[in-house]
């Protein structure tokens, strides 16, 4: 009897590696969440503070002995002349949902690793401060993968958030595949229960559409962008040849004057300043990372968690 050959590890460079993303939990023991927020008012991005499990208004009933009386339906009251109290039920726990965009243009990177294999570091990291703030967590892939992860809670669903960020990096990319932000925003916008959502990608993606799926997104959760980007997408190149290596050809890139060198950071950084500019426009909380950068301050910023000391 055969079995199957064991997914071998990736490099932490060019692939992902699970077993990375699983040591990535010892970070958050030393964070301390603050409380959860909760799905953002259709006024904006602008959520209350929940301590812990909130509570959610369920239905009004005549006083009782005992009642308190802080919770007085003074409009119902007034209307019908008799005491009436509120009563409130548990707020359902938080959900984060990370849409992870896995488009052949995040298998991209010229310090230390692929786009692809950052935003699945940053995303993991989010998945465990999830997790340690008692929220359930679940994915969706857009681009090349097109997958979904359901919510699950505690340490289990950061396991199986870090399983499927090693497993999705794996997918195989048809050339010229590409789905629109809009799209995924729209895909994500049919599933329920997510009160927060957290938008990684480098933002070559990023449609006129996208713009008012967001804004439909915003209407149920909060929204979180976090812009993943190469060096040379965020700052002017330095004068020199640069090589690239694409489908196992080897080119070589010659950048001089400053004309040239501006046209190639402005061209190769479209994406990423296309989308931060979306997200600035909108009044989200977003961050953006290189490829070098430790995830750790950009995660804890958009998730709001502080480093404990």
């Amino acid at each position: 009897m055969s079995t199957a050959p064991a997914r071998s590890d990736g490099d932490g460079r060019t692939a992902v590696s699970l077993a990375e993303l699983l040591a990535l939990r010892a970070r958050v023991g030393r964070v301390r969440p603050l409380p959860l927020r909760s799905r953002a008012s259709s006024a904006g991005q602008r959520p209350s503070r929940l301590y812990g499990r909130g509570m959610d208004y369920a239905e009004s009933r005549v006083y009782q002995p005992g009642d308190d009386v802080r919770r007085l339906d003074w409009r119902l009251t007034a209307r019908s002349g008799v005491l009436h109290t509120k009563l409130f039920q548990e707020e359902r726990e938080g959900r984060l949902l990370i849409l992870l965009d896995t488009h052949a243009s995040m298998r991209f990177g010229t310090r230390v690793r692929f786009k692809s294999v950052q935003a699945a570091r940053a995303a993991a990291l989010a998945g465990w401060y999830a997790a340690r703030a008692g929220e359930r967590v679940g994915a969706l892939a857009f681009g090349c993968s097109q997958r979904l992860l359901k919510p699950q809670g505690g340490p289990r669903g950061a396991v199986g958030l870090c399983g499927a960020l090693a497993d999705w990096d794996t997918d195989a990319c048809a050339d010229g595949t590409i789905e629109p932000l809009s799209g995924a925003l729209a895909r994500a916008g049919r599933l329920h229960g997510a009160n927060r959502v957290l938008l990684v990608s480098d933002g070559l993606s990023c449609d006129e559409a996208a713009r008012g799926r967001l804004r439909e997104v915003m209407r149920h959760a909060s929204v979180a962008v976090l812009v993943v980007a190469d060096a040379l997408e965020l700052d002017l190149p330095p004068p020199g040849r640069y090589p690239f290596e694409h489908d196992g050809q080897r080119r070589e890139v010659g950048l001089q004057g400053l004309r040239q060198r501006t046209a190639f950071q402005q061209t190769l950084g479209a994406g990423q300043a296309r989308l931060a500019g979306l997200a600035q426009t909108l009044g989200l909380r977003w961050r953006s990372i290189d490829t070098a950068a430790d995830p750790l301050d950009a995660v804890t910023a958009l998730l709001g968690v502080r480093p404990g000391r």
